[in-house]
């Protein structure tokens, strides 16, 4: 898919369906919420969550005291929706209507996330554009947090493949500017009740 079709795809996806209608939604944002904070130097880390749509997790980290907040996500709806459910909170973060393989980081954050983003990229041209702003993105010293489909998790999510990892093959895929700290498997509870595997790796940033 181009960066247009991907952009129209999720567009049409968060302007013709709810919240409880897509498989991907997390009433608790765990364990990525876990996860940034385990590797935050504190509460003034800049986050940056990539994919970020109208997830909760934003919600979950300006609760917890952090205020130096991304969210980027090439639909436009899917940010309008989680900054219209946020209010006046909303205005403390950044949001930015752009598609992570083409978007030019203007910053190095503390910590790069995404939550079953990179795991859409199944083509070796867009995993190296957004791997070439994943290391621009992130500063010495700073993590990425990625949450993919695990082995045993879906072969498509939203009608479009995937691209499944373990720990050890993403950090491959990620390279040698970053290590693998840590790493956890995930049983996520789809609305309607199916069971998904992830994974999630924590990578510092050399």
């Amino acid at each position: 898919m181009t960066a247009s079709d991907r952009r129209s795809h999720w567009q049409t996806v968060y302007l013709t369906k709810g919240e409880q209608q897509v498989s991907w939604s997390q009433a608790d944002p765990q364990p990525s919420l876990r996860l940034i904070e385990s590797v935050a130097p504190g509460r003034d880390a800049s986050i940056i969550d990539v994919g970020g749509g109208a997830s909760r997790l934003v919600d979950a980290l300006l609760t917890s005291g952090f205020h130096d907040v991304t969210v980027l996500d090439l639909s436009e709806a899917a940010l309008a929706s989680a900054r219209q459910r946020l209010g006046t909170a909303g205005e403390a973060v950044r949001w930015v209507a752009d598609d992570a393989t083409v978007w030019q980081p203007q910053r190095a954050f503390d910590i790069w996330h995404d939550r079953a983003a990179f795991h859409f990229l199944v083509e070796e041209n867009d995993r190296a554009a957004y791997l070439n702003q994943l290391h621009r993105g992130v500063r010495a010293g700073g993590h990425a947090v990625i949450g993919t489909f695990a082995p045993d998790g879906p072969e498509k999510c939203s009608g479009l493949p995937v691209q499944r990892y373990d720990p050890a093959t993403l950090s491959r895929t990620i390279g040698p500017a970053f290590e693998l700290i840590a790493e956890e498997r995930h049983r996520h509870v789809t609305p309607w009740g199916a069971a998904q595997s992830f994974q999630f790796s924590v990578l510092r940033r050399k």
